[in-house]
C-alpha cells in the first residue's frame, strides 16, 4: 500500500508509524485508519523489526475520528451498514495492534482524543509529554455511549474510567500517569529520546521469547474477559448511534462540549 497519511520508518530494529495530518491534528478519516492498519501489519510481519512506535505528526497524537468526514459520508447508514463499517474499521483494527507479535509503544504528545484514545491504549506502553492530555467526551457531544472499545477500565481502573467518562473531562499526562495509563512522563523537548531509548532497550529482547511473553500477557488479560467486554461494548455503541437522544444531537447541532474543540482543531471522536 502507498500511504497519505501514514509514514512508516524503520531505524534498526524499531518501526515507527506516524500518523500523518498535523494541519488536522492527524484526525483518523478511513484512509488513515486503512493505512495504519496496513503499516501495523507490516511491521509486524517484518523479521528485522522488534519494536513498534506509534505516534502522530505536528504536536498532536491524534484529534480522534475525523468527524467531518463521517458526517459526509456515514450519515445515513443503516445500523447494519454501521456496524460492519465499524467492527472493521475501528475494533478490528484496534485489535490487530493489540494483538501484534512485538511489542509496541504510544509516543503521545498534544492530544489524544477517543477514537485515538483507543488506538493508543492498544499499544503494550505509553510514553507521553509533559503536554499531553487525553479525553473521551463522546457521551456528552453525541450522546452516545464512549467510542467503539471500551479499553478505559482495564488500562486506568473502573472508578477513574467512570468519572472519566461520565464527566467529559481532559486528563493530564501526570493524572494518566497516576492512575497506571502512563508508563512514563517526560518534558516535551525530551520525548523523542525517552522513546528511542526505551524502544531500542525493548528490542534488544530475544523475539521469540518476547513474542511468546507478550501473548501470555495478552491472555491474562482475556482470562480476566477482556474480548468479551469489549464485544459486548461495541455492540451496546452501536445501540446508542440510533436513540432518540443521539438524533436530537445531531438535530441541534452537538450537546454541550466541557472539552473546547479549539485547542485541538478538528474533531473529539
Amino acid at each position: 500500500m502507498n500511504y497519505e497519511y501514514i509514514r512508516y520508518e524503520v531505524d534498526g530494529p524499531v518501526a515507527t508509524i506516524w500518523q500523518n495530518r498535523p494541519r488536522q491534528r492527524n484526525a483518523q478519516n478511513e484512509q488513515m485508519l486503512d493505512e495504519l492498519n496496513d503499516a501495523i501489519l507490516r511491521a509486524g510481519q517484518d523479521t528485522e523489526v522488534r519494536a513498534v512506535v506509534l505516534t502522530g505528526a505536528g504536536g498532536h497524537f491524534s484529534a480522534g475520528h475525523d468527524l467531518k468526514e463521517g458526517q459526509a459520508r456515514r450519515q445515513d447508514f443503516t445500523p447494519e451498514e454501521r456496524w460492519d463499517f465499524e467492527s472493521t474499521s475501528y475494533m478490528q483494527y484496534c485489535l490487530n495492534i493489540f494483538n501484534l507479535p512485538k511489542p509496541t509503544i504510544a509516543r503521545v504528545d498534544g492530544a489524544c482524543i477517543a477514537g485515538a484514545f483507543m488506538v493508543a491504549n492498544m499499544c503494550d506502553m505509553i510514553v507521553a509529554s509533559e503536554d499531553a492530555f487525553f479525553a473521551d467526551p463522546v457521551l456528552h457531544t453525541m450522546a452516545v455511549a464512549a467510542v467503539e472499545v471500551l479499553v478505559h477500565p482495564w488500562v486506568m481502573g473502573s472508578r477513574k474510567a467512570r468519572e472519566f467518562l461520565f464527566t467529559g473531562e481532559r486528563m493530564s499526562a501526570q493524572e494518566a500517569y497516576e492512575c497506571g495509563m502512563v508508563n512514563r512522563v517526560v518534558p516535551a523537548a525530551e520525548l523523542d529520546l525517552a522513546v528511542d531509548t526505551l524502544a531500542q532497550r525493548v528490542a534488544q529482547a530475544p523475539p521469540f521469547a518476547t513474542r511468546v511473553l507478550k501473548k501470555s500477557l495478552n491472555r491474562t488479560l482475556e482470562a480476566q474477559g477482556f474480548h468479551v467486554a469489549l464485544s459486548a461494548h461495541f455492540d451496546a455503541h452501536q445501540l446508542t448511534h440510533f436513540s432518540e437522544e443521539a438524533a436530537r444531537g445531531k438535530a441541534d447541532g452537538g450537546f454541550s462540549n466541557s472539552i473546547t474543540r479549539h485547542k485541538t482543531g478538528a474533531s473529539v471522536k
